[in-house]
C-alpha cells in the first residue's frame, strides 16, 4: 500500500477519535481494520456509552471485522489506530493475528490527558502474589475436566 493509502486510513481513525469527543460519545480513540487495501471495519471508543470497559476502539473494530469476515483470525489485516494500543488492545491485536499496527498518538500522549496504562504494564511484570489485584486459584481439578474434553474433542480448533 502506498503512503497516501496509509494516511487515508489513519486520517479516518483520527476523525473517528475527534468525532467521538465532539459528539460526547466517548474517549478520544478511533480504529480502522483494513484488508487488501479495503476498510473492513471502523469504530471509536464506546466504553462510556455501552458501559463496557472492554469497548476500546481497537477491540470494537476487531469485533466488527471478525463478524463481517466470519472469522476469528484477521491474518492479512492491518489496524490503524489513533493512539498506541493499550495492553488489552495490544493483546486483542495479537490474538486476532493482525499483521501490522499503525498508530498516531503515543501512550505517553494518552498519559498526558489522563489515560495511564503504566500500572498494568507494571502489574503484569510482577508475580501474582505481589499484584494489587488479589488472585487465588481454587478448584483446578474440577476445571481440568473441560480442558481434557477440549483436548480430545473433534471440534478442537487451535487459535
Amino acid at each position: 500500500m502506498q503512503n497516501t493509502e496509509h494516511e487515508k486510513f489513519m486520517r479516518l481513525a483520527i476523525l473517528l477519535s475527534q468525532g467521538n469527543v465532539s459528539k460526547a460519545l466517548g474517549g478520544p480513540f478511533g480504529a480502522v481494520v483494513v484488508k487488501d487495501g479495503k476498510m473492513i471495519s471502523k469504530s471509536a471508543n464506546k466504553v462510556t456509552t455501552t458501559f463496557d470497559p472492554t469497548a476500546h476502539a481497537e477491540v470494537s473494530a476487531i469485533r466488527l471485522a471478525c463478524k463481517k469476515l466470519k472469522t476469528f483470525d484477521l491474518a492479512g489485516c492491518v489496524i490503524y489506530t489513533s493512539c498506541e494500543p493499550c495492553p488489552m488492545c495490544l493483546s486483542a491485536i495479537y490474538w486476532a493475528h493482525i499483521d501490522k499496527v499503525y498508530y498516531a498518538n503515543t501512550k505517553q500522549d494518552a498519559n498526558s490527558i489522563g489515560f495511564d496504562d503504566q500500572f498494568i504494564y507494571d502489574e503484569i511484570a510482577l508475580p501474582m502474589n505481589r499484584r494489587k489485584l488479589k488472585i487465588e486459584q481454587i478448584m483446578r481439578e474440577e476445571a481440568q475436566v473441560a480442558f481434557r474434553l477440549w483436548d480430545q474433542s473433534d471440534m478442537k480448533i487451535n487459535y
